[in-house]
């Protein structure tokens, strides 16, 4: 539904989202300096996202679209021997003394997610269909890598559904600008509410083994979950890569949720890639663009307990840069609903 609050309120509720993104920009400039950071600190990098369902689905339906522009810090000495504390980060160079070299970085990140039902010539409210939603946010995370064998990531996710997430701004400034059809039923999006999420994932990698032609090959299988207002789940997944230099990440970067990658990557010499596949399960107890708004009465539908992602594409890196492409396809989220969604997501990310 639109906004409740005068025009007056409503543009002092822009002034307040300026000031916060303010703050966060300057934020990451700290983040850049941040601290004194390890002896042979790598630089910070940058990571942009993309998902969209009209990458391989062409749909514009449910998970419409999605934005995230990441940072992550080079190791910072006094992150990495806080992190070392934490139960779930703890490193394991007791066990493993010679391959662990455990360094942690700090992360900052900005996005908005973009929801609809399949039918977005209709203007009414349409009850069997899953509602009108956006979610604009910022991240606050720690990442942990324990030498190329394990990966750990905790994020903190605070932000906006609702209108003030302007997601119906972002989306019909766009339709109209590339001349698509608008979405008509944005005044039954869900209310203002603010919302938070917690998320932790950890991605071990099985030993690298050499399987000819220059090719080495790899398993990653990964744990984690998500608590909070927005999305409450536990998940558990695994991937298989087959390629070169597979050591540099741990899988391309995606919006949650979703299987775990890493913003992560070390620089190559020259160019280097692999192919990728991986499959991911959900038992969701939360997911407030399904159930509806937290504190109020609105539309909602009846989610499914269990999904599973299915996703599969390739990377390439040269030198500094990185580029991805993820195809996937996501088992039905709510009763009524007649097919899977099929999205595609690109990242761009350059090391410093």
């Amino acid at each position: 539904m639109k906004s409740d609050l005068p025009p007056s309120a409503q543009r002092v509720s822009r002034r307040q989202w300026a000031r916060l993104l303010a703050a966060f920009l300057l934020l990451l400039g700290e983040g850049f300096r941040g601290g004194n950071a390890c002896a042979d600190d790598p630089g910070y990098v940058i990571s942009l996202q993309f998902e969209n369902d009209f990458f391989g689905g062409g749909t514009d339906r449910h998970f419409s679209h999605g934005t995230r522009i990441e940072c992550l810090t080079g190791p910072i000495q006094w992150i990495t021997d806080a992190a070392d504390k934490l139960p779930w980060f703890k490193s394991e160079r007791a066990r493993n003394p010679l391959k662990d070299d455990f360094e942690a970085r700090a992360s900052f990140s900005l996005g908005q997610n973009m929801y609809t039902p399949e039918d977005t010539l209709a203007s009414q409210l349409l009850p069997e269909e899953r509602p009108y939603a956006g979610w604009l946010y910022m991240g606050f995370g720690l990442v942990a890598n324990q030498g190329t064998r394990r990966y750990d990531q905790i994020e903190l996710e605070i932000g906006m559904v609702g209108p003030h997430s302007f997601a119906e701004d972002v989306q019909t400034f766009w339709h109209s600008l590339l001349g698509l059809q608008v979405p008509q039923g944005w005044d039954n999006q869900l209310e203002n509410e603010p919302g938070f999420v917690l998320y932790y994932e950890q991605t071990r990698r099985v030993e690298r083994q050499n399987i000819g032609l220059g090719l080495d090959m790899d398993v990653l299988p990964n744990f984690g979950g998500a608590l909070g207002t927005v999305f409450t789940y536990a998940a558990a997944g695994i991937m298989v890569r087959v390629g070169s230099e597979l050591d540099e990440d741990f899988g391309p970067p995606r919006i949650r949720p979703s299987l775990p990658g890493s913003t992560f990557f070390r620089p190559g010499k020259g160019f280097n890639g692999y192919v990728f596949a991986g499959l991911e399960g959900r038992a969701v107890l939360r997911n407030i663009f399904l159930d509806g708004n937290t504190f109020r009465d609105s539309h909602s539908v009846d989610k499914k307990v269990f999904v599973g992602d299915l996703q599969a594409g390739l990377v390439f890196q040269w030198d500094r840069f990185r580029v991805t492409y993820t195809q996937i396809f996501r088992t039905k989220e709510f009763d009524g609903q007649e097919d899977g969604d099929i999205f595609g997501s690109v990242s761009l990310s350059y090391h410093f």
